[in-house]
């Protein structure tokens, strides 16, 4: 109780969860291109575990976060993960197609959740973790509270998405804009990124340019596919 009377708490609380509502913007676009992949019944479900279960493991993260950071090459594994995670994404979307959606799985779908969500989360732990100043209860409490922010933002998403498809697009882009970010702030680049500062958002921008590219070219094949087959 005395705890709940502090106003430190009360103020370190409201710190972790605006940092929260800033940082997850793109964990939500990633969560929602996921979730659209299944059943239009089970993307609810696909919301709501993916989102709970990659608090709980940003959680655990917290406490390994800073120390995960120092090693080398570890952001540039992430990086590359994320590419993949936003070429699939963007690749097995066929304009809100019932075929495709029908085809997704639900574990599939919370599993590509929870890979790009502990990448993406590596930064924003850190960042949590100051606010919350050593205090575990806070963190938790911080961050279970932005499940609720993490699932509306999703699902927000993917109703926009079935609406504007070009959301897809641009949600694919920036999770590769998100994936060269991550790779370029590899401890082993550092240096490099230090005399060079550009370079951070020339990698940045190659991310996203790759994913759309790369992506496009697989819809155009699987359309092509799909037509020859019938």
């Amino acid at each position: 109780m005395e705890l709940l009377q502090s106003a430190d708490f009360w103020i370190n609380l409201i710190k972790i969860i605006w940092i929260n509502i800033i940082l997850s913007g793109d964990n939500a676009v990633v969560i929602a291109l996921a979730a659209r992949a299944v059943p239009v019944e089970q993307q609810k479900k696909a919301v709501l575990f993916g989102a709970g279960a990659a608090v709980v493991l940003r959680v655990l993260l917290t406490v390994v976060a800073v120390q995960l950071l120092k090693l080398p090459y570890l952001q540039i594994v992430g990086g590359l993960l994320l590419l993949w995670i936003g070429l699939q994404l963007l690749g097995d979307d066929e304009h809100g197609d019932d075929a495709v959606k029908a085809s997704g799985s639900l574990m599939t779908a919370i599993r590509t959740i929870l890979i790009a969500d502990i990448v993406m989360s590596l930064d924003n732990v850190i960042a949590v973790a100051a606010a919350a100043q050593g205090s575990t209860a806070l963190l938790i409490i911080g961050l279970a509270i932005s499940i609720p922010l993490v699932v509306f933002g999703s699902t927000l998403m993917i109703k926009l998405m079935e609406r504007f498809p070009i959301i897809v697009t641009l949600g694919a882009a920036l999770i590769g804009w998100v994936g060269g970010e991550t790779l370029a702030s590899d401890v082993a680049l550092k240096g490099l990124m230090e005399h060079n500062h550009w370079l951070h958002y020339a990698a940045a921008a190659c991310g996203a340019a790759l994913v759309i590219g790369i992506g496009r070219t697989m819809q155009k094949r699987k359309a092509a596919q799909s037509l020859a087959s019938t």
